[in-house]
């Protein structure tokens, strides 16, 4: 299957795989994020239209709407891969923070599918949102974005109910730990905590997850895929963890685990 396909988040990370990916297997790209630079460089590769915008603003989207139409004619499918921090505990997030975590996570997945939608309709497309692992359980000291994550699969299931029976499909991915550089940046706390390189940084944040390594992006990008191909018709409303196993261990026998036996 190939088509039509927006692409939130385009400029970097699991959004420029997607691109690269879906681009190699004769999609036409729409390439959406704040850099243009970035974008740039990735059309370079695949071809597509590049729209600079922040998706989280609701005003942009009907002029990016009328160039979609005007470029693609409709869309086959979106990928809302767009989103940011929100680090800190409740009380060391302050009303700015707050709002800045639930803007790029969870209101640039709504305003891109409100607006996606009617093209979406028109040709029976389908939607996939980025979540995380943070979709689906806490890690320490990172409130606004827990939470967003967690809106997500709402948003996901609220979307696939009622559309639906128009044919839109609607799944949300959740990756683990993922080869970007913003997760490159986030191991920088632990290489300088434990004097270590990148590659001991990620070893250390897998070492109880079952494959013991993080996700390339490439691999997300292929799960996305799959969403949006026919073999996935039947699925909606879902939400896939890719997250190497991190969401089937059972924290509190990690303790024997690390002793070779079991409880």
């Amino acid at each position: 299957m190939s088509g039509s396909v927006l692409i939130t988040g385009a400029g970097s990370g699991i959004g420029e795989a997607c691109a690269r990916l879906l681009a190699a297997q004769g999609w036409r790209t729409v390439l959406v994020g704040r850099r243009q630079a970035a974008l740039e460089r990735v059309a370079e590769d695949t071809g597509g239209l590049v729209l600079a915008a922040d998706v989280a603003n609701s005003a942009t989207w009907p002029g990016l709407i009328e160039q979609i139409r005007a470029h693609c004619g409709g869309l086959d499918g979106v990928i809302a891969s767009a989103g940011g921090h929100g680090l800190g505990t409740a009380c060391q997030t302050s009303d700015e923070d707050w709002q800045t975590a639930l803007r790029s996570n969870l209101d640039s997945a709504f305003h891109t599918a409100r607006a996606c939608l009617p093209l979406l309709r028109e040709l029976r497309g389908s939607l996939v949102l980025l979540g995380s692992i943070a979709a689906l359980a806490a890690g320490p000291a990172v409130c606004g974005y827990t939470t967003a994550k967690h809106a997500l699969i709402g948003l996901t299931r609220s979307l696939a109910r009622d559309y639906g029976p128009e044919g839109v499909r609607v799944n949300c991915v959740c990756p683990g730990w993922v080869r970007t550089p913003m997760a490159d940046q986030e191991m920088q706390v632990l290489m300088d905590h434990h004097a270590e390189d990148l590659a001991a940084a990620y070893r250390r944040v897998t070492a109880d997850v079952p494959l013991r390594r993080p996700a390339s992006a490439e691999e997300i990008a292929a799960v996305c895929r799959f969403l949006l191909s026919n073999e996935a018709s039947i699925i909606t409303g879902a939400v896939i963890a890719a997250d190497g196993g991190s969401t089937i261990v059972d924290v509190p026998t990690l303790a024997y685990a690390q002793l070779g036996g079991q409880p």
